[in-house]
């Protein structure tokens, strides 16, 4: 049991923040009160950069394919499918909810560790995490503008959206990756520690976001269910796409396995930025789709990577 819990316990901890905010919403609204999970956020990049290990990555930019390949589904294919998709499923808000968790970034700890645990190319699941993570900054403003835009009148401030993501996100990374050199030895021992702090800043995220929606999701009921439905048929349709690009492109199986698993992933806490500076207020439901979408891609995340270990 206690080997369950230690294995699982991000899981547990997403399902458990999910229950205390629907039942108890009071505790997680209280959060919001104190700016700690804007804090929390900064610090959760600002660790990245620290632990964001770039040597061994020069290699994998030699076969260019991979990283192209890799933005063009993540950033580009990935939001427009799940767009088209959702349009005549789900209600606006939880479209909305959608696109912003697709035009987001890869994960950036959970996506390498699955990749490691199926023995895949390491490197490259790093070198997708960087490339997706540092495109998506100016590609997020654009790709949602256009996909929010179609038969609506949402004009999101591009310029603006483009500013606040740089400062919210590449500037905590960069300072960590500055940073990182001189005190490599020290981040290498508490690593481990650093990537439980980032999940925990992801748990205390959906415990606020649950509990400032608690009200909203009584109402919506079977529709959130639909929602979830969506979210894990979507996330299956990204590991088969990608698969067959891997096929398509010709890689080894060691990449194929980073391909499959780490470009299929989105990142929670850039979703978050992003909803809770422009669509919050207007959508408070549309960051549903971000938390069905972190636990569906850890379950099938770790479900893939286990079967590609033992075949």
């Amino acid at each position: 049991m206690f080997s369950f819990i230690q294995k699982q316990w991000f899981l547990i901890g997403i399902a458990t923040a999910s229950l205390l905010g629907y039942f108890h919403p009071e505790w997680g609204v209280s959060i919001g009160n104190y700016d700690v999970i804007g804090i929390g956020v900064f610090l959760s990049f600002f660790s990245t950069g620290l632990c964001l290990e770039t040597r061994g990555i020069l290699r994998q930019i030699n076969s260019f394919r991979d990283p192209v390949d890799t933005i063009l589904s993540s950033l580009v294919l990935y939001p427009i499918l799940a767009w088209l998709l959702a349009l005549p499923l789900l209600p606006y808000e939880f479209v909305v909810g959608i696109c912003i968790i697709g035009v987001g970034p890869v994960t950036v700890s959970s996506g390498t560790i699955l990749t490691a645990i199926a023995r895949g190319n390491v490197p490259l699941s790093i070198l997708i995490c960087i490339s997706t993570s540092c495109l998506a900054i100016f590609t997020i403003p654009v790709v949602l503008n256009v996909l929010l835009s179609v038969g609506t009148d949402i004009e999101l401030p591009i310029l603006g959206m483009l500013m606040g993501l740089v400062l919210k996100i590449l500037v905590p990374i960069a300072f960590g990756q500055l940073l990182r050199p001189l005190i490599k030895n020290v981040v290498k021992r508490y690593e481990h520690q650093l990537s439980i702090f980032q999940s925990c800043i992801i748990i205390l995220i959906i415990f606020n976001v649950v509990s400032n929606s608690a009200d909203n999701l009584a109402q919506a009921g079977s529709v959130v269910i639909g929602v979830t439905i969506f979210v894990i048929c979507l996330h299956f349709l990204m590991l088969l796409i990608n698969y067959m690009i891997a096929g398509l492109i010709k890689i080894d199986r060691a990449s194929t396995i980073a391909f499959t698993i780490h470009t299929s992933q989105k990142t929670l806490t850039v979703s978050y930025i992003v909803w809770a500076s422009y669509f919050a207020a207007e959508y408070p439901m549309a960051f549903i789709p971000a938390i069905v979408c972190q636990l569906t891609q850890m379950c099938l995340g770790t479900f893939l990577a286990e079967y590609f270990k033992k075949t």
